[in-house]
This record gives structure tokens, C-alpha cells and sequence, in this order.
């Protein structure tokens, strides 16, 4: 039954957040609660999906006139008023899934496919084989925490496939010590992990295609070493994280994060209201500091940290205004 009152414009988008999903993992932990500041239920809660078009997991409108609606609804429904002059993702899904993560303990030494590997693998070894590429922003990390991303320089792939499913991989891996603020662009093919003690927001294809390599000695999940050997880019230039540089542009000030194909992303620190376009493509925004307003039209909505909102592209112009004190977003467009 569609949830939205008889007399609701259904023409109408609206800038939307959605209900959080809980994902309880082996190495998750209580973090969240912390920061953003999560009420979490009980369990090792390892990542909350924010935005989430996929059979298994999809999101519903949690606030207005759409509440209780799914993206994929709205998708088939509205695609082109919500993404505007980008394409949709697989089978008309929205093309992009954005998720918190709380590594308590290790995540494990894994890879995903970029677009030219997954079309490669889904022929031979895994139908299902989506590409991936992701971007991490640190949100916390414990002092002397790390992220593993890419291969040291003198790495072959025959000297990575003798050490690649046991604790020897490691030293094949590039090790980046990260704090509050850094992001780091992981594109597909790049061998990765995260280490204990680090808080992410990352935003990625939507995609939930992962070959596992090693698992710090944790007994009971499965590895996929065929797969992941067939989607490893040797021989790519080292790639860290990333410190904001902060430039100022009009109202706010603008910091780059990261950049692909698939997306782009950048940090807005903003003191005073300011007014965006959507571009006429999707907007998404992300709440890491501060509380304020998001206001459209005659609508208003309440900003708390942690929010994810998606800014239909149908919706143009939008405001944000901080609740006294400094607001820090972080914002991802398809075409920055």
C-alpha cells in the first residue's frame, strides 16, 4: 500500500532522508554512538546504511509527505526528476550507496572489481560481480590507527599471489596512519583494509561485490583468492589520504576530497546560510558536525550529525543554515 496521504502531489520531490539500517558485523563495535552519535540497538553494530537501493536492503523515506516510500519506488516512479542528467545505476537503481562504518576490530584484507574486471568475472568465475569503488571519510580514529590501501611499488602479482591469503599479505600492503578529516579515494582494484579504531563515512558505487583475501585469522568466513587475483591493478601509483585544503567560495568554505568517474566529493564548512543549486543532478549531503536547517522552498527540516539528506535533482535551488557554531558537510555529486 503506498503510505503517502490520498491528496499528496506525488509530482513533488522533496529533499529526503531516509531510515537507518543496522548492520551488525564480527568486527563492529559501539563507536557510532560516539560519533556521528548514533542511537545504536544492541550488538556489534558495524555499518548503518544510509542510502541503499538493493534487493536485500533498500531504503524508506523517513521524513514528509513520502514517508514510508522506498527509493526503489520513488526510482521507478521519479527516476529522472531525482537524479536529473545522471544515469541510473544496474537494472534502473539508484546509482550510488552510502554507509557509515565502525571498525572495532580489523576488517579484512579485501578487493573489489573496477568496471572492466567485473565485466571480466561475471563471465567466468562470479555472475553477480558488480564493480566498486568507494571513498572513505576519517570521522574518527584512534591514535596510531591505519588504513591499508594499494601495493608497495615493488610488489609483482607473483609475489602478491605467494602471500596473498595469510598474515604475509600485509607486507605487500601500503600502511597510511589517518586522522579525523583525512579521505581517501579507493578505486576498484585497489587491495584494502581498515584497521581497528577508525570511523568512516564512505560513499561508493552501489555495489556489495567484495573478495576477501585474509581475515586476520578469524575462522568461519569465506575467502574468494581466484577472484580477487583476477581484479588486482598492479603497478598503480601510490594513492593516501588526504588532508582538507580549504578554499573559500562565497558563503562557506570548500574543501576537494575525492574524485572518479562515479562521483565526486567535497566538504563544506559553512558559519552563515548559504544557498546551493542541485545542478539538475542529485545532491548528497552528509551531517558530520554541527546542527542547523535545511530549508527548501516553504519546507524545513532539522540537520543533526550523522544525517545523510538526498536533494532530489527536481528540487533546484536550497538552503542550509547553521544553528549557531560552524556546520561541516560533506557532499557528493556525480559531475562536481
Amino acid at each position: 500500500m503506498d503510505p503517502r496521504p490520498a491528496d499528496y502531489d506525488v509530482s513533488r520531490l522533496e529533499p529526503l532522508r531516509f531510515e537507518r539500517h543496522f548492520l551488525t558485523k564480527v568486527w563492529g563495535g559501539r563507536a557510532l554512538e560516539r560519533r556521528p552519535g548514533f542511537a545504536l540497538p544492541p550488538g556489534k553494530i558495524g555499518e548503518t546504511w544510509e542510502v541503499v537501493d538493493r534487493a536485500g536492503e533498500n531504503s524508506l523515506v523517513a521524513t514528509g509527505g513520502l514517508k514510508g516510500l522506498s527509493l526503489r519506488e520513488l526510482m521507478k516512479r521519479h527516476g529522472k526528476d531525482l537524479l536529473g542528467n545522471v544515469p541510473a545505476g544496474k537494472g534502473g537503481c539508484f546509482p550510488l550507496l552510502v554507509k557509515y562504518i565502525d571498525a572495532a576490530e580489523n576488517l579484512s584484507v579485501q578487493v573489489h572489481p573496477d568496471d572492466e574486471s567485473a565485466a571480466r568475472i561475471s563471465v567466468t568465475l562470479d555472475p553477480g560481480a558488480e564493480a566498486k569503488s568507494e571513498a572513505w571519510y576519517i570521522v574518527a580514529a584512534q591514535p596510531g590507527s591505519v588504513v591499508y590501501a594499494g601495493l608497495r611499488p615493488e610488489v609483482t602479482a607473483r609475489d602478491f599471489e605467494r602471500v596473498a591469503d595469510g598474515p604475509g599479505v600485509l607486507e605487500a600492503l601500503l600502511a597510511w596512519e589517518v586522522k579525523p578529516g583525512d579521505c581517501l579515494m579507493v578505486p576498484g582494484g585497489t587491495v584494502h583494509a581498515i584497521s581497528a579504531g577508525v570511523t568512516i563515512l564512505e560513499v561508493q558505487q552501489n555495489s556489495d561485490t567484495t573478495y576477501r583475501l585474509w581475515d586476520w585469522g578469524r575462522s568461519g568466513r569465506e575467502t574468494h583468492v581466484a577472484q580477487a587475483l583476477q581484479c588486482i591493478r598492479f603497478g598503480e601509483p601510490e594513492r593516501g589520504p588526504i588532508r582538507p585544503l580549504w578554499f573559500p567560495e562565497g558563503e562557506l568554505s570548500v574543501a576537494h576530497l575525492a574524485r572518479c568517474k562515479h562521483f565526486g566529493m567535497n566538504a563544506l564548512r559553512l558559519t552563515k546560510p548559504v544557498r546551493r543549486s542541485t545542478q539538475s543532478q542529485f545532491n548528497l549531503y552528509a551531517v558530520l558536525e554541527g546542527e542547523g536547517r535545511l530549508r527548501w522552498g516553504e519546507e524545513e527540516h532539522a540537520l543533526a550529525p550523522g544525517d545523510v539528506w538526498l536533494v532530489p535533482a527536481s528540487c533546484g535551488y536550497h538552503h542550509f543554515e547553521p544553528a549557531g557554531g560552524e556546520l561541516l558537510l560533506v557532499h557528493t555529486l556525480y559531475r562536481p
